[in-house]
């Protein structure tokens, strides 16, 4: 009885040292989102957190989809569709805010590939966009991507990005951009960790976080292969230096952006993206963290 009286009473102090006295900058959540699906990091203390209003998403201020492409709600799941080459699907910060920079992206997709005569794919007209570039014309992926800004050529030096993706035939790559459009790296960590995501629901997961006294950033991947919240990191790449622009030094240092052709993308930004290329997909809760990054 002693023992359960004590166990009791250490209890109720961890409970009451955690709430009470704990500052709520340092009190953080774990476990599992609202949509019910598990997280791989904790939410900062008093970090950001967004996810997909499920209902409709355009009612929402802080999500937009560039050029305004159209979306609708799948009857028999209740996810949403979207049909063009180049989507972008972006969730700002609101004025004032701190900008996405340690955090944790998360969404389940359902990839249809197939071309047929009454579901082509769109292809959004180049002249009426400004965020693509030679790479996404010949790849078929997912990529959940933040660290930058607007990503057009009126504002170049704001487009840097750090991008995990899932290809379509069942690869896992990194990729950074230094500056948009000159400023692309050569993808690293690229792995096959599974079949083809075409035709089947699969979560996906990228997470980024500074460490070395924010000197280098570590990324990870995280894939829910069978759609069943079983989740199974599938990449990780630190940048620390040496991961290089591909274009030639004339084309790079064209912008005038200030940067090394290894710049390190430390900094956050205002801006992740959901984005993909060259697929139609369904796509369902969707979500944004501010983790706490791991103790090394």
């Amino acid at each position: 009885m002693g023992i359960v009286i004590l166990f009791i009473s250490i209890s109720i102090s961890l409970y009451y040292y955690t709430i009470i006295l704990l500052p709520k900058s340092q009190v953080v959540t774990s476990g599992i989102d609202k949509f019910g699906v598990k997280e791989i990091y904790s939410t900062k203390g008093g970090g950001r957190e967004w996810f997909l209003n499920m209902e409709n998403p355009k009612k929402d201020p802080l999500f937009s989809i560039t050029d305004d492409i159209p979306i609708t709600k799948q009857n028999d799941d209740s996810s949403w569709f979207i049909n063009n080459s180049n989507t972008r699907m972006n969730v700002n910060t609101p004025a004032g805010d701190t900008q996405w920079k340690n955090i944790e992206m998360t969404g389940y997709v359902k990839a249809i590939p197939k071309i047929n005569e009454t579901n082509s794919l769109i292809v959004t007209n180049a002249a009426n966009t400004d965020n693509n570039n030679d790479e996404s014309k010949a790849i078929e992926d997912i990529d959940w991507r933040a660290r930058g800004g607007v990503h057009n050529s009126v504002v170049p030096c704001q487009g840097t990005a750090l991008g995990g993706g899932i290809y379509l035939d069942g690869k896992v790559a990194w990729k950074k951009e230094i500056w948009h459009t000159g400023g692309y790296t050569d993808a690293r960590g690229t792995t096959k960790v599974t079949n083809s995501i075409s035709d089947r629901w699969i979560g996906w997961k990228t997470v980024i976080y500074n460490i070395d006294n924010n000197s280098a950033v570590k990324m990870e991947s995280y894939l829910d292969d069978k759609d069943n919240n079983e989740w199974k990191k599938v990449a990780t790449i630190v940048d620390n230096g040496g991961w290089f622009a591909n274009s030639p030094d004339n084309i790079f240092y064209s912008a005038n952006c200030g940067k090394q052709k290894d710049y390190v993308i430390t900094n956050g930004g205002p801006i992740a993206t959901f984005r993909a290329d060259n697929i139609a997909f369904n796509f369902k809760d969707f979500s944004i963290r501010e983790i706490q990054p791991p103790l090394k």
